[in-house]
């Protein structure tokens, strides 16, 4: 009888791990970024004295500055997802776009945002690779030529 019940228990906690873990595994790779690794934080772009903050409003002092929403397509969760406002400003130069950094581009009529993970230069110059961070794969090579904003802020 001891035996029985001491079966019946290790039966329940053996359901109920195996449950837990492929728990777990589910929330991790659906919800929690399939990745598993940190990503580099974006650069700091605006300096502390360029946000003004008052009881009524917050001005940030930037050039350029233009307002987005984002569709959540989910390689940018849990950063980016619908509802999210971006403030984004157009980059003069590939000096400006850092490890980190969120950029955006256009790739067969579609907007890409994603983090730069990688900046190289090749024979035809700089260029980025991308990638959401809630994606297994990069975007391949991203010219210069084909960012068109790179994101500053964050307004959720």
């Amino acid at each position: 009888m001891a035996l029985k019940l001491a079966l019946r228990v290790l039966y329940v906690l053996l359901v109920f791990s195996l449950g837990f873990l492929i728990g777990q595994i589910w929330d991790s790779v659906f919800y929690g970024g399939v990745t598993g690794l940190a990503v580099d934080s974006p650069s700091d772009i605006v300096s502390d004295d360029r946000i003004l903050v008052y009881p009524d409003r917050v001005i940030i002092e930037v050039e350029g500055a233009k307002l987005s929403t984002y569709e959540s397509t989910g390689s940018m969760l849990p950063t980016l997802g619908a509802g999210v406002s971006g403030i984004s400003v157009v980059p003069s130069c590939p000096d400006e776009i850092n490890l980190g950094d969120i950029v955006s581009f256009e790739r067969n009529g579609l907007l890409i945002v994603h983090r730069v993970v990688q900046k190289g230069f090749d024979n035809q110059g700089v260029y980025f690779v991308t990638q959401g961070d809630n994606s297994l794969a990069d975007d391949g090579k991203v010219r210069f030529d084909e960012i068109e904003r790179v994101l500053i802020a964050l307004v959720y």
